[in-house]
């Protein structure tokens, strides 16, 4: 039987073709063209229905497939006939037919890989965007994009390493010793450690941006907390990550922490206030004292916190100005928080009326201004309190909530322009500070 199949039907240059090989290469030629068959007449249009691709995208990946099916064909047949011709030959470097076409095989698969998973991905965030009610504030959309190129790095390092890896192109770069043993550094630790490191932030956004949010939205959590989170999560992950490169690369962790240690004591010592701020980057995400969202009052200046780093945190003006704010003056020093407890706050208006005013009418006044006001809430409710009387007029102060911490001075100034005029309407005096100067004539 054995015989049979090895008959030698016709020679190509140097290779001989035996029934075998011809056999061998029709079934492989048949099964390839019945998963062809499934795959363009079955599975991708139940694919394209599903996740509602445009005829842009469609003819996109049926061309990846249709190339991947093409290489993968002559590549069976190159191995099955035997025909897999060295295009070059060294001490070094055996590069074949099966090699070229194997790589090109890879190239399309991870198209095909990458063009899956980012439509996955994208459909998953448009989906959670869909579910945002009213108010709830929606991700930048470079985020999509930042997690679709971080796909694509994963893929395409990946298809590499596998490519050194099948063909034997895994070189050498050099060698070097560590008490006693020898280590090979070799082209695929430099991939290996780029892909955990990518593996790392692709694994946060998707854990941050579609695991965590839809939690985030089930449970009301408000934004700071969601920084907090996440930021800690990115951190975990980022350290994990970078150790495990490093361990990959040769670095051996036990010799990186003592001299760490040792190098840590040096330049602490210069870095003090760096390491302070450090620290209390870490207590801020962990106390939540100060969240990102937060109205806060840092050197006489009210503005938003809009990021807290591992140093510094940005807090945004009212004149849309950016202060870069030391960590540690945010947890060692007096910061006024305004919304830390409670989304609202009080705050008043000071005005005096002449002597002789009717102050029942005073206060009603005042009251409907505050009413009036659309930002003014109304539970709690606005009051007016009678201070002092002073030297020229009765002083008096009108106290209410709102939720406009930023815009509270614009607040501030409209309620003063309706109190002057409603005043004015109902011949309520402004007084203006009054003196009498007495002459002495000495002569």
């Amino acid at each position: 039987m054995s015989e049979f199949f090895q008959k030698e039907l016709f020679r190509f240059g140097n290779y001989d073709i035996t029934l075998g090989n011809v056999i061998l290469a029709s079934l492989l030629f048949l099964l390839l063209a019945a998963l062809y068959r499934l795959v363009f007449y079955s599975l991708a249009p139940a694919y394209f229905n599903r996740v509602n691709l445009d005829v842009g995208s469609r003819k996109k990946l049926k061309g990846i497939l249709r190339l991947l099916f093409l290489f993968l064909l002559l590549l069976a047949l190159v191995l099955s006939l035997t025909v897999d011709y060295r295009l070059v030959e060294s001490d070094e470097v055996v590069l074949r037919i099966s090699h070229v076409l194997g790589g090109f095989m890879l190239l399309q698969a991870a198209r095909l890989v990458d063009f899956v998973i980012s439509r996955a991905i994208a459909l998953s965030y448009d989906a959670q965007q869909k579910e945002l009610k009213p108010g709830q504030q929606a991700p930048p959309p470079n985020l999509k994009k930042s997690a679709n190129r971080t796909v694509q790095w994963i893929v395409y390092v990946l298809a590499l390493w596998l490519a050194l890896k099948s063909f034997g192109f895994d070189y050498r770069l050099f060698e070097f010793q560590s008490k006693g043993n020898s280590y090979a550094f070799h082209i695929s630790n430099i991939l290996i450690a780029l892909f955990i490191l990518l593996a790392a932030r692709l694994a946060s956004w998707l854990l941050t941006q579609l695991v965590l949010n839809s939690y985030y939205r089930r449970n009301n959590i408000n934004v700071g907390s969601q920084f907090a989170i996440n930021q800690l999560l990115k951190y975990f992950l980022y350290v994990i990550a970078i150790l495990m490169a490093l361990e990959t690369l040769g670095v051996t962790l036990t010799v990186l922490w003592g001299g760490a240690a040792a190098l840590l004591v040096g330049i602490g010592l210069g870095l003090q206030e760096t390491f302070k701020d450090f620290f209390s980057g870490i207590i801020l995400l962990f106390e939540r004292t100060v969240e990102v969202g937060d109205v806060v009052v840092v050197d006489d200046l009210v503005g938003t916190v809009r990021r807290i780093g591992l140093r510094t945190s940005l807090v945004e003006t009212r004149d849309n100005l950016t202060v870069i704010v030391p960590n540690s003056r945010l947890v060692v020093e007096k910061v006024i928080n305004w919304s830390h407890n409670d989304s609202k706050a009080r705050f008043l208006v000071k005005v005096g009326v002449a002597y002789g005013s009717d102050t029942a009418l005073v206060k009603k006044l005042l009251l409907n201004v505050a009413r009036e006001n659309a930002f003014v809430l109304r539970h709690p409710a606005p009051f007016v309190r009678f201070i002092d009387f002073g030297e020229s007029s009765l002083d008096f102060e009108l106290h209410f909530w709102t939720h406009e911490f930023i815009r509270i001075e614009d607040i501030k100034s409209d309620m003063r322009f309706e109190i002057d005029q409603t005043f004015r309407d109902n011949q309520v005096t402004i007084p203006f500070p009054q003196r009498d100067v007495w002459m002495r004539d000495k002569g």
